[in-house]
């Protein structure tokens, strides 16, 4: 996690560990075995399953129709692609809030299943019971406050959160209840600062500002794969979206014209 990544894979203690020696944390949201691991060889301290798989794969507006099933599928083609990254999978929505046994059950069903190396589900305060129960039962959690995606409908969209004493105490909850890290999404950047100087986890933002321990992005997003949204703080690293196009026109244009497959294409 230095700015040559050790050949380890890491692990969710190594993972908290970094906070204290001022290692900034890598993590990329990614879905499938490619990505995975090109996200892997590329030095990712940790994917990310997330359950916005929902809407940069399956074409939902929000993440609400994840299911469980999905998210173990999921997980378990981004696990064969990955050989060093701490691999996170999303528990999605109406898996854990009902009660702290179903987030057991559930976060069991993505490590047994899955071989996910540890879960994150969304929530502060509220989430609490839920975290400690994983916890107690052998199951890392990372948490995830500030602007919650399976709460859309309740925060009327997706909109930056900006109740301080909310998101403080949120994110001391979930360190309370045992987490190793915490996701800070969509606050103002001196927000997330405030929150990573007042809890002992590493905090991951998104959306969240440089103050934070690490960043995450959405790969679709920072490839430029996802051109239905555009949010504020994703940079596209690369234009992919655009090369797949040109070349896929390309490839069309080739078929009708009879010039694929050409004799090195063929076999004789």
């Amino acid at each position: 996690m230095s700015a040559v990544p050790s050949p380890r894979p890491v692990t969710a203690p190594e993972f908290r560990a970094a906070k204290a020696r001022g290692a900034k944390l890598a993590v990329v949201t990614a879905y499938d075995y490619t990505s995975a691991r090109l996200c892997d060889e590329a030095g990712v301290d940790c994917i990310l399953v997330g359950d916005s798989v929902g809407m940069v794969v399956q074409g939902h507006p929000t993440s609400l129709p994840v299911t469980l099933d999905e998210m173990i599928y999921h997980t378990k083609c981004v696990m064969r692609g990955a050989r060093r990254a701490l691999v996170v999978a999303d528990l999605p929505f109406m898996t854990y809030q009902v009660s702290p046994r179903q987030a057991v059950r559930n976060a069991g069903r993505l490590m047994k299943e899955a071989g996910a190396h540890a879960v994150k589900l969304e929530g502060g305060v509220r989430a609490r019971d839920a975290i400690r129960a994983c916890v107690d039962a052998g199951i890392p959690v990372m948490g995830h406050v500030g602007l919650t995606p399976q709460s859309v409908h309740q925060m009327g969209g997706f909109k930056v959160q900006r109740d301080t004493e909310q998101l403080l105490a949120d994110a001391l909850a979930v360190e309370a209840a045992g987490a190793f890290s915490v996701v800070v999404e969509g606050v103002p950047a001196d927000l997330g600062a405030k929150v990573t100087g007042a809890v002992g986890i590493p905090t991951v933002g998104i959306g969240a500002g440089a103050g934070c321990d690490g960043q995450v992005l959405v790969f679709h997003d920072m490839m430029g794969l996802y051109p239905d949204f555009k949010p504020k703080f994703a940079k596209r690293y690369a234009d992919l979206g655009a090369a797949i196009k040109a070349a896929t026109e390309q490839y069309c244009r080739e078929v009708r014209e009879g010039a694929f497959p050409a004799a090195e294409h063929t076999f004789r």
